[in-house]
């Protein structure tokens, strides 16, 4: 009682103390007054403001989380410009088909039905084959979701064969493509089309170019973070729209083919901007310069100067427009080419005189400049994003119920909080790799070893079918 009675008249001293009186020659009313100011109005307020405080933390460290994990999957590594046929999987709805060109536009749709109840697997398989043959396709792209793998196997023996050596199939992550689906821009896209067709586009796209695929869709709605539901709104959809913009920014866009999404995505553009820049685009049938852009409705110099350097034009009166050399900078690559005597398509085939240009022979222009321009011309044009390469599931896992512990495994991140990885194995659930088994030496953020859609080996720990738990580990066999 004595403890209780000192901890409880504590605060009652403190409070005498700020306001300078000594608690001892306090009245009894005076020391009452404390203790009930105390108990109903300083300590409750304390309290409010420390679980504000430890909140917006936790918000502001799922808030980041999130933004990496987008981060990653928009620079996903893309598999570039091929014909590819995309397959939507489901069961008793069918197998979506649709099939896209090298640029993304759609060439054909259909329904396949493979999988019970309708089993047509025969008839469905030598569809596949007349549509991969008519349209010379090189790429398939299976949506990660129901029926996934056992479209996968049903596909996979038809490319066994040697007319169809040439194509590859693999999974691709199908998060937020039923948003896109049913989206405004979706029917405007599509608008004779049914939305399960269109997730088939979608999911055939972001196989060729994940980034230009992805901005389609609102970024929360791709869900790769953790209590994403739980965090402010706000600050998350504006943390999110930032890192799409930067991660556009970062890659570029090509002008003759990127959709009004992507567009208004670059610095300096909106959605005003990006439609008037595709009605110019349609009327020129292309952009052979940047300096067309500046002919755009409303699109002035100060706009110009923000978006210039993002856009790319393969193939232009300029070679330097294939870059991200802004062109207040083409001069000082004139002047780089002349130092050698060269002409700019010559000296952009010629690193062994970049990597020699000295800063000092050109001192009328900024140092820091001249370095970003000499590194962005040894490899103009070059997409900083990762060579692509496709994950290989094993063929004797297809369930959960598959999986054995001591299985060494290939599998794709599809997820990274504080606490770990998830991976994607094939099988309908992810397991998970906890942050004390993602390395042999102490892990302080996941994100520091792994990265999101990153293709990783992993050996099966635990697995708990009833609950669906995969306990996964990265760690060297001891």
């Amino acid at each position: 009682m004595q403890l209780a009675d000192e901890l409880q008249d504590r605060p009652v001293h403190e409070i005498a103390r700020a306001n300078r009186l000594s608690p001892e020659r306090c009245s009894p009313w005076l020391q009452q007054t404390l203790l009930l100011s105390w108990k109903q109005k300083l300590a409750p307020m304390l309290d409010n403001e420390l679980i504000k405080q430890l909140r917006n933390q936790a918000e502001t460290a799922a808030i980041e989380v999130f933004a990496r994990n987008l981060r990653d999957l928009l620079l996903a590594a893309p598999a570039g410009a091929h014909v590819t046929l995309g397959l939507d999987p489901g069961l008793r709805t069918g197998v979506k088909v649709a099939i896209v060109n090298a640029t993304g536009q759609l060439l054909e749709c259909d329904t396949l039905y493979p999988h019970p109840p309708q089993r047509q697997g025969e008839a469905a398989l030598k569809r596949l084959a007349q549509l991969i043959q008519k349209h010379q396709v090189t790429l398939i792209a299976i949506g990660n979701g129901t029926a996934s793998r056992e479209t996968l196997s049903w596909v996979q023996p038809l490319l066994q064969q040697p007319d169809f050596a040439g194509v590859a199939a693999m999974l691709v992550s199908e998060a937020g493509a039923s948003v896109y689906s049913a989206s405004a821009l979706a029917a405007e896209e599509f608008p004779q089309l049914d939305v399960t067709l269109r997730g088939a586009v979608s999911i055939a796209r972001r196989l060729q170019d994940p980034l230009a695929e992805l901005v389609k869709i609102d970024p929360q709605a791709i869900g790769v973070g953790q209590y994403q539901h739980d965090v402010d709104q706000k600050a998350l959809a504006n943390k999110l729209n930032a890192v799409v913009e930067d991660c556009v920014n970062h890659v570029g866009v090509d002008l003759n083919t990127a959709s009004q999404p992507l567009l208004q995505r670059v610095a300096g553009l909106n959605s005003t901007l990006a439609a008037n820049l595709i009605s110019q685009r349609e009327q020129l049938g292309r952009f052979s310069s940047r300096k067309q852009l500046l002919k755009v409705p409303r699109l002035g110099p100060k706009a110009f100067e923000q978006c210039a350097g993002f856009l790319r034009i393969r193939d232009g009166n300029e070679p330097l427009d294939n870059s991200a050399v802004h062109p207040e900078s083409y001069p000082l690559v004139r002047d780089i080419a002349n130092l050698w005597g060269l002409t700019v398509p010559q000296l952009l085939q010629a690193p062994d005189k970049l990597q020699a240009t000295r800063p000092e022979a050109l001192s009328q222009h900024g140092s820091y400049t001249l370095r970003d321009v000499l590194s962005e011309l040894e490899k103009p044009g070059r997409d900083p994003r990762p060579a692509f390469r496709s994950v290989e599931y094993d063929t004797r896992v297809q369930r959960i119920d598959d999986l054995l512990p001591g299985m060494q495994l290939e599998g794709v991140i599809t997820n990274i909080t504080n606490f770990g990885a998830f991976v994607d194995l094939g099988v309908h659930q992810d397991g998970l790799v906890h942050i004390s088994q993602l390395s042999d030496t102490y892990v302080k953020d996941p994100h520091s070893l792994v990265s999101n859609g990153q293709i990783v080996s992993v050996r099966v720990l635990e697995v708990d079918s009833k609950r669906k738990r995969i306990a996964l580990s990265m760690k060297k066999k001891s």
